[in-house]
């Protein structure tokens, strides 16, 4: 690793090194826009390895072959004259959240008093605070939910300051990429297979932690990759020389899924998303049975349910230097004894107090 972070260091900002750069994985974190205010860096005190050369970071997500957004006669946004509209006077990006999402109590303290109670008891609210110490900051009663987050974006009248637009405008932490002495940059080679949300159990990877202490209900960053077709997935599973291990990296983009949706792009089989040889820092972190941290799904334009967001968000405070991690399973397994062969089940090693021992 010391060897090439030198010739990072010496050549390439030099003539004549073009295709190294590109391969560069220093090069392509330095050329993501937030890598002076947020930097994602890479350490190994423990060796000289380094990533694997055929993977590259990129910072949103690559559209693969016959995968596309929709056509922008099929686009909309919200008309919201002023961000305090997008709030309170009926934003069109919340038209599809049920009306358990409308506001609680605390968020009820922080609306403008030119709005009557009778007006924001018929008006629903989007996911985040909106003012004070706690703006930006998922609602708490979202924490343990599993419903989408719909927020304004770019085909929206509202500015880019609308409080609604979290995940749109990105990592705002710095995020740090580690090798520890039992875990490397990869993952094993016998793996069962996983669906939907889930991964691989935590053996052996890296890890992923923030130099700042990062809050309860704040964005942390996406899981971003390449966005393929259901089979174009299939193919690289059995392409791949073990498609247990092809399927740790893949994440079903299936949250709308529905086979009597009018829309034909949800009716399934769903899109995937692969990181196995693209994506960002959070490919590098692992599962815990008490996670730090929940994946939501994000909306931003409607027309594009069908790529939706795999968004991170801190479940409780996080101090600084802290391992990021989050449950693979989303906590499907609960607190019930295992039930069938234990021996052709997968154990997990994540070691915390409340380890469900096995993850499937």
């Amino acid at each position: 690793m010391e060897q090439a972070t030198e010739r990072h260091f010496y050549f390439h900002s030099k003539d004549g090194y073009l295709e190294e750069r590109l391969n560069c994985h220093w090069c392509q974190l330095r050329s993501f826009p937030t890598h002076r205010s947020f930097p994602i860096t890479v350490v190994n005190e423990e060796d000289d390895e380094v990533l694997p050369p055929q993977f590259r970071f990129i910072n949103e997500r690559v559209l693969g072959h016959g995968v596309r957004f929709a056509e922008q006669s099929f686009r909309s946004g919200c008309s919201c004259s002023t961000d305090l509209d997008c709030q309170y006077t009926g934003c069109l990006c919340l038209a599809d959240l049920d009306e358990d999402g409308s506001m609680d109590e605390d968020e009820y303290q922080e609306v403008d008093e030119a709005y009557a109670p009778s007006q924001r008891d018929s008006r629903k609210a989007y996911a985040y605070h909106s003012h004070g110490a706690k703006a930006g900051i998922l609602r708490s009663k979202l924490h343990d939910s599993k419903v989408p987050l719909y927020e304004c974006h770019q085909g929206c009248s509202c500015s880019p300051d609308c409080p609604n637009r979290v995940v749109e405008r990105g990592r705002t932490v710095p995020l740090q990429i580690f090798r520890t002495k039992d875990r490397g940059w990869g993952k094993p080679p016998h793996l069962p297979p996983i669906s939907r949300y889930h991964r691989a159990p935590n053996i052996p990877l890296s890890g992923v932690r923030s130099s700042v202490t990062i809050k309860k209900g704040q964005f942390v960053d996406c899981y971003v990759g390449e966005v393929i077709t259901s089979a174009e997935a299939d193919r690289r599973r059995a392409a791949s020389a073990i498609s247990q291990r092809k399927d740790v990296y893949l994440f079903a983009l299936d949250k709308f899924t529905d086979p009597s949706s009018l829309d034909p792009r949800l009716q399934g089989p769903s899109l995937e998303v692969d990181g196995e040889f693209m994506s960002g820092p959070t490919r590098f972190i692992n599962h815990s049975c008490d996670p730090n941290m929940r994946i939501f799904a994000r909306v931003g334009d409607h027309a594009d349910k069908h790529l939706h967001d795999l968004a991170l968000f801190a479940i409780k405070d996080i101090p600084k230097g802290d391992e990021l991690t989050f449950d693979y399973v989303d906590g499907t397994a609960d607190e019930e004894e295992p039930e069938g062969n234990i021996e052709d089940m997968t154990p997990c090693l994540c070691g915390s107090a409340k380890c469900r021992r096995y993850l499937w």
